[in-house]
């Protein structure tokens, strides 16, 4: 049964079977998902409910406004008790939960929870497959620096996990951002206050982009609750993290602190932001060619040339064999050469029309 499980025919054909269950389970999933846009902004209306109950309550009571939400699960216990916060410390992870859309103390303790266990996971399956399971020809020094491969990309990959649904989050935004700013300037200049119009925004475009959506709810709660309008423009732009969001937050900003016609600055912010992206699609087709080089070599060309190059094979060695069949079969049917020796004597024959001797026996 090991012997099954470990044989490298075996694992090829798990692994390919891996790889078109994944890649049918990605074009079917767009089919097989409910309506996301709904269950965000409902998550989004209970979280300013849930401020405005709490805030009332701590007003009744006298007493100062604490309205963070608050982790008691396993990951936290597990981080306090061995200090991860302060060993795998990063001044930076908290904005890039946020930017990939996961906020909150407790997706910063279960990120530090699997940071710290993904390494030895990783390690020991990897260990176990090396010195356990397989009995293969390398050396021990070997099986260690595979081990120890293992453990580094353990390390490494909550990280690279958080940086692509960041990434993913970012270009759903930024694709959807420009409508967005039209129609928020159609309704700046309809006479809608900012909030409102925010709001109206982030209920219409979220057929477009369910990412960008959200973060307009969460833009109109944060200008209901914080203290200054500033920090909930600024905290819009350090989650999407895109300079053509951060040029709309600064606009907003001077607007709204110098009295600037707000419509003028959305208008010529839309404008530019859709250069941007014409500009970003500009630039992925043209890197396609690069980027298809290595795929075309590997994949296409080698069928071209089976499918180009095979009938002729095929040809020519037929034309082999019937070439190599004569042959063979005149040497096998040809006559022996008759020598008659009557008497036990010999023939001789002069070339030139000469006379023929016979010796006698």
């Amino acid at each position: 049964m090991i012997e099954a499980l470990v044989d490298p025919s075996n694992l090829l054909a798990a692994f390919v079977a891996i790889i078109c269950f994944a890649t049918v389970v990605t074009l079917a999933a767009p089919m097989m998902t409910g309506d996301k846009l709904e269950t965000r902004l409902k998550s989004v209306a209970n979280r300013r409910e849930e401020l405005r109950r709490r805030s009332r309550q701590q007003i009744a009571k006298g007493g100062e406004t604490a309205l963070r939400h608050s982790d008691t699960g396993f990951y936290k216990k597990v981080v306090e008790q061995l200090q991860l916060s302060k060993l795998l410390e990063d001044p930076t992870v908290i904005d890039k939960l946020a930017q990939a859309g996961y906020r909150g103390p407790k997706a910063v303790n279960t990120f530090y929870f699997f940071r710290f266990l993904s390494p030895f996971v990783l390690a020991i399956i990897t260990a176990i497959y090396l010195f356990a399971l397989t009995h293969t020809n390398m050396q021990p020094m070997m099986k260690i620096c595979a081990v120890s491969v293992g453990f580094v990309i353990g390390f490494y990959a909550p990280n690279l996990y958080v940086k692509n649904k960041a990434t993913n989050r970012r270009n759903s935004v930024v694709g959807a951002f420009p409508d967005a700013l039209d129609l928020l300037l159609i309704c700046v200049e309809s006479g809608m206050s900012i909030e409102a119009a925010i709001q109206k925004v982030g209920q219409e475009v979220g057929s477009s982009s369910i990412e960008l959506a959200e973060e307009m709810s969460l833009l109109t709660a944060e200008l209901s609750y914080l203290p200054e309008r500033r920090m909930a423009y600024e905290g819009l732009a350090k989650r999407v993290d895109h300079p053509g969001v951060k040029g709309v937050v600064t606009a907003m900003i001077q607007a709204e602190r110098y009295g600037t016609p707000l419509g003028t600055a959305l208008r010529v912010m839309a404008k530019e932001n859709r250069d941007m992206r014409l500009a970003q699609a500009e630039k992925t087709a043209s890197a396609l060619p690069a980027k298809l080089t290595v795929p075309m070599i590997l994949f296409f060309l080698p069928v071209l040339f089976v499918v180009i190059l095979g009938p002729a094979i095929i040809k020519v060695q037929d034309i082999n064999k019937k070439n190599a069949t004569p042959a063979s079969g005149s040497s096998t049917n040809a006559p022996a050469p008759a020598h008659e020796n009557n008497g036990g004597g010999s023939s001789s024959t002069t070339p030139g029309g000469g006379s023929s001797s016979t010796t006698p026996g």
